[in-house]
């Protein structure tokens, strides 16, 4: 999978900050100074793609789940529309703190919008007062917009996948605390050095963001579809292993009943003859 120079080119990926905004650890990814604003090497921030989108697709082929969060605007949409083409978790409204380091907490949140369904259907609805039912309605939407995108998440994420480590950065301390590896896009205002795997590109053009998010659930999706076909394989070896095994047995089951059909009779004229023996045992007996 390679990333192609030209179409990072024409999205702006290359546009960094104002020079005097710059994070001197973003160093090794600028390849020049323009009019005030560094630019970033595209040739790295290509590599970096490559090796972020390896890294997740075999992430997504073990069965794990990623965490893509881009709470700024330019990001918000994108996120959402990647996210949900490839079934992933994902956040795009406010980060709420603890998300991942009190994670049981934010599955209790979920669980509480799963009951107000529940009662929504049930008819318990039915037999509350108006006011309660507002009030029931406005903390359903309230979780659903903060937490709606999170429902299937039942464990912790494999990884996170962040836009602006920035602004992200509570997000990014919360996976660095839990050990939990970071991926995201890295402009030349950010510090990289929380981030495990770092794209070094401009974070606040949404076509550099699509441009990018497209190459990495690309490869994610690449991983989901191996990981069917797997499992598809396996699927079939067993049965031929099953069908196998089958064919084996049945001689061996024909066998058995073949040596059981011929020992029959045997079995019965034993039995015939001891009944015969018995009473002349029994006359000698009397005899003496």
């Amino acid at each position: 999978m390679r990333t192609n120079f030209d179409q990072l080119l024409e999205a702006g990926c290359h546009f960094g900050h104002l020079k005097r905004k710059w994070n001197p650890a973003m160093a090794p990814y600028i390849f020049m100074e323009r009019n005030g604003i560094h630019i970033i090497d595209l040739n790295k921030t290509a590599i970096k793609i490559d090796e972020a989108a390896e890294a997740l697709k075999n992430i997504a082929k073990s069965g794990r789940k990623v965490l893509l969060v881009g709470t700024k605007k330019q990001a918000q949409e994108v996120v959402a529309a990647k996210a949900q083409e490839i079934g992933m978790p994902y956040i795009t409204e406010r980060w709420a703190g603890g998300m991942l380091t009190n994670f049981p907490t934010i599955r209790k949140a979920v669980k509480k919008m799963s009951n107000i369904d529940k009662m929504m259907t049930d008819g318990t609805f039915d037999n509350i007062s108006k006011r309660e039912k507002l009030q029931i309605t406005r903390q359903r939407e309230k979780l659903e917009k903060n937490l709606g995108s999170i429902v299937d998440l039942t464990r912790l994420p494999s990884a996170v996948f962040v836009v602006d480590v920035m602004k992200e950065h509570i997000a990014v301390a919360e996976a660095n605390r839990l050990g939990i590896p970071v991926f995201g896009i890295v402009d030349t205002n950010s510090d990289p050095n929380n981030v495990d795997f770092v794209i070094p590109a401009n974070d606040d053009a949404t076509k550099s963001i699509e441009v990018i998010l497209t190459a990495v659930c690309d490869a994610i999706k690449e991983g989901l579809e191996e990981r069917k076909v797997e499992k598809a394989d396996e699927e079939a070896a067993a049965q031929q292993e099953d069908a196998k095994e089958g064919e084996v047995a049945a001689p061996v089951a024909k066998e058995r009943r073949a040596r059981v059909r011929k020992a029959a009779p045997k079995a019965e004229a034993e039995k015939v003859a001891e009944v015969k023996e018995a009473p002349a045992e029994e006359k000698a007996e009397a005899a003496e």
